[in-house]
């Protein structure tokens, strides 16, 4: 008597935590980079575990459905305790594989929600602790950069309570080292939010203190003449050197927005236009990749980074910053220089939880 074959069990997904929302400025951004990742991940090969939280820090299990936390006009999504069960912890949502942690800003992107998961020893995309502490303050970032010898624009670094007791000598140090414009920023935010440019004296205080509302250690840099590059990085498998996209362009239009600020770079639908590849002499262009490359592996990056630089008249390429956890929403850089490169979106978001897979967590 023949048996008769018994069906082969289907292989179980990778079970992906997407977590978004979060404390800082940059929430809504965030669960728009949650919704570009549901949209985009192969179903088929992973269940994602969609883990909202609120702006005062609670944990939801929250809705998959990626309209629900899209950008919309007139509308920023939001994580609220409504959204849905209330988690105790990452644990209670049951075993996960690996986390995307796609928070932007404090909270998030800085090394706590890393160091987290480093206790936990769970496996996350993205980069680690230290990595990301750095890549989130501009100030100790710039530090990095020099001691490695990459290239970095003049800046003031305005320290918590400087301002407050003695801003006449913060005004000194800055028409002593800089020249205007300027621009004003908090030094541990991003998305732009809080960043002023500044043409001359008379603004230079109100810019501090809109950056202190957001931070209350705050930049303060030379403007650079030139063009502002930036460039997609990837990890790369098994201990290879990390990859570099092809540079991308944000082209602003300036009769709008004088600078690329955080309505250009999401609410707008024409101050601002993206172009990749950059169109660039490949002299150029190749050094841009190179220089993101180097910054990637001074502050010891790991999954994905963008670098953001400036390349002036004359082709010299001077770092601007690296985001450690960039946006994906549907007009983030990121994932347009990629596709520029011969990557789609899903292809891209499938290596990097590919990457955090293949990493082992702790000390290594």
């Amino acid at each position: 008597m023949t048996e008769t074959p018994r069906p082969e069990t289907a292989a179980r997904k990778t079970r992906v935590a997407l977590v978004f929302g979060g404390r800082s400025g940059e929430h809504a951004i965030s669960a728009a980079t949650a919704a570009g990742v549901m949209k985009a991940i192969d179903s088929d090969k992973y269940e994602v575990l969609p883990i909202g939280i609120t702006r005062d820090g609670d944990w939801v299990l929250a809705a998959g459905d990626a309209s629900r936390w899209e950008l919309a006009a007139g509308r920023l999504p939001e994580v609220t305790t409504g959204s849905g069960p209330a988690l105790a912890s990452l644990g209670e949502a049951g075993p996960v594989d690996v986390v995307f942690p796609l928070l932007h800003g404090p909270y998030g992107e800085d090394g706590t929600i890393q160091g987290l998961l480093e206790l936990a020893g769970v496996r996350y995309v993205g980069a680690g602790v230290l990595a990301s502490a750095v890549g989130m303050d501009k100030h100790y970032m710039k530090l990095v950069f020099a001691g490695h010898g990459l290239p970095v624009a003049p800046y003031v670094v305005v320290k918590p309570g400087e301002w407050e007791q003695r801003p006449e000598a913060v005004v000194a140090r800055v028409q002593e080292a800089l020249e205007f414009p300027v621009f004003v920023k908090p030094a541990r935010a991003g998305s732009s939010l809080g960043v002023t440019r500044v043409d001359d004296l008379t603004g230079l205080a109100d810019a501090i203190e809109e950056a202190r509302a957001h931070d209350p250690k705050v930049l303060v840099e030379q403007g650079v003449e030139g063009r502002e590059i930036e460039c997609a990085v990837l990890g790369g498998r098994g201990g290879a050197a990390p990859r570099a996209s092809v540079p991308g362009e944000i082209v602003v239009d300036h009769g709008a927005a004088t600078f690329y600020d955080f309505e250009a770079k999401y609410l707008s639908d024409s101050q601002a236009r993206t172009e990749a590849p950059a169109d660039l002499p490949d002299d150029v262009a190749q050094r841009v990749r190179e220089v993101a490359v180097q910054a990637f592996e001074a502050i010891s990056g790991e999954g994905l980074s963008r670098v953001d630089v400036f390349v002036t008249p004359d082709g010299e390429v001077l770092l601007n910053e690296i985001n450690t956890m960039p946006g994906f929403t549907p007009i983030s850089m990121y994932s347009k220089m990629w596709e520029a490169s011969g990557m789609s979106y899903t292809e891209l978001v499938d290596e990097l939880i590919q990457l955090a897979l293949e990493r082992p967590t702790g000390l290594r």
